[in-house]
């Protein structure tokens, strides 16, 4: 299984409602097992401002997750969100067994 981790920072923390409704298009699409999008409860921060939203998905295999990269749902999120954000780091991880 992949976990895939998305941290998002907003230019404008007004546009938080409006950056969750983009990502939650990606919950529309079919390959993953797991989707959720919420906010950040911690002040720590990855870069100069704190993560706003947090992304977290998980997918049976790289196939799924490339999968889910290319769909059209993935674009048009992107469209909405990447205006509206100052920063985005993803992770992806392989599950540990168990």
């Amino acid at each position: 299984m992949i976990r895939h981790i998305v941290f998002f920072t907003l230019r404008d923390r007004a546009d938080l409602d409006r950056v969750r409704d983009g990502l939650t298009l990606l919950a529309d699409i079919p390959h993953s097992s797991h989707w959720e999008v919420s906010p950040n409860l911690n002040a720590d921060t990855l870069t100069e401002a704190p993560v706003d939203l947090v992304v977290y998905a998980e997918f049976p295999d790289d196939a799924a997750l490339a999968a889910y990269k290319t769909h059209p749902l993935y674009q048009k999120a992107i469209a909405i969100v990447k205006p509206l954000r100052d920063t985005r780091i993803a992770a992806d991880i392989e599950a540990a067994p168990g």
